[in-house]
């Protein structure tokens, strides 16, 4: 059995080289506990969302107060729960490192980095 092994908690078939669960049926990802690939997706695209906004208010609209603040809190708390779930996510295996790298480092700067990562991360996932 060159590069698998069993994962005993999930009874499923492991790619020890990729990290990837083998034999789960179509459209089913790995999930831990409320760490599922969809939910870290929708919150993704929720913060992008939220940057978004900011971008407008702080350039477009004038910089408008609270507005502006509220915005800027909340991409940055996101950014911090995102890097935290992502990271976490990587390491019980329900996300890859390479998107958790994506938003954890490049999140602060702009999340849709990330956002474009659960997208091509999804298609990837999708093809197998």
């Amino acid at each position: 059995m060159s590069g698998k092994r069993l994962d005993a908690a999930a009874g499923k078939r492991l790619d020890a080289a990729a990290g990837e669960r083998l034999g789960a049926a179509a459209g089913e990802y790995p999930r831990a506990g409320p760490l599922t690939f969809a939910r870290l997706k929708w919150t993704s695209f929720f913060h992008s969302c939220v940057y978004l906004a900011l971008l407008i208010s702080a350039f477009a609209a004038g910089k408008p107060e609270p507005l502006t603040t509220v915005l800027g809190f909340t991409h940055g708390l996101l950014w911090i729960f995102m890097s935290l779930a992502c990271l976490t996510a990587a390491r019980l295996r329900v996300v890859s490192l390479r998107l958790a790298v994506a938003v954890a480092v490049l999140g602060g700067i702009g999340p849709f980095f990330g956002s474009g990562e659960f997208v091509r991360e999804q298609r990837r996932r999708d093809r197998r």
